[in-house]
């Protein structure tokens, strides 16, 4: 079922996270709680205070210096753990690489070559938080289609919480994709999913016996498209 408050979806993100880095191997993981608003930072720093007990070199790394700084005002005893991409990356190549679980905390597109970098030749699991690394600008052409299969594919999900206009997608590792429709008085279970469903597939599940419409074909190819352009 869904969280009811943002709360308790941080608390069953903790528990999927470690559930994800229970294995102990090197892994890309995401986390991702979609909603609009959301204050990133303090959620990175909440998430960073109580996955340390059981991953106590955890270091969480921000896009830049300038949110590098704010976290570790903000976070003074965990100051030493905290630290810019960049940072890492000077670190990396003093050392030939790095360990210890990393928390990045919602790189943008223009952050994509640091973190691409950053994951080579880090020697355990990274988690990305509301990550944003597809570049719309890139295209639909090879280079595009190469980072897809490439990196961008290797990432698996540990949480997931993302509203839509029409309902709510929600995985907490190790169980599967789920899928929520929004009715008038509150949010109902519509389908299970074994891997992320796309728009279209969430579309049809929404619709269910009804079919989807000539509204609800727009909206599938709006998706495509756009999806083309990501």
């Amino acid at each position: 079922m869904l969280p009811p408050d943002l709360r308790s979806a941080e608390a069953e993100a903790i528990t999927a996270v470690q559930a994800a880095l229970s294995g102990g191997a090197k892994g890309l993981w995401t986390v991702e709680l979609r909603f609009e608003g959301l204050r990133i930072l303090p959620l990175a720093l909440r998430l960073q205070a109580a996955l340390s007990p059981a991953q106590p070199s955890l270091r969480l790394l921000c896009p830049d210096a300038g949110a590098t700084a704010l976290a570790q005002r903000d976070a003074p005893d965990f100051a030493a753990r905290i630290a810019s991409l960049r940072d890492q990356m000077r670190l990396q190549q003093a050392d030939g690489g790095s360990e210890g679980v990393l928390l990045l905390v919602a790189p943008s597109p223009a952050d994509y070559e640091e973190v691409e970098q950053v994951c080579a030749l880090h020697r355990e699991a990274v988690v990305l938080l509301n990550g944003s690394l597809e570049d719309a600008a890139v295209g639909i052409g090879s280079v595009a289609r190469q980072r897809r299969k490439g990196f961008l594919s290797g990432w698996q999900s540990a949480y997931a919480l993302i509203p839509s206009g029409d309902g709510a997608l929600r995985r907490a590792c190790p169980d599967p994709w789920e899928l929520y429709r929004c009715d008038p008085d509150g949010y109902r279970f519509v389908a299970h999913f074994d891997q992320k469903p796309d728009p279209e597939q969430q579309a049809l599940a929404l619709a269910g016996e009804c079919g989807l419409g000539l509204g609800g074909n727009l909206k599938v190819m709006d998706a495509f498209i756009e999806g083309l352009r990501n």
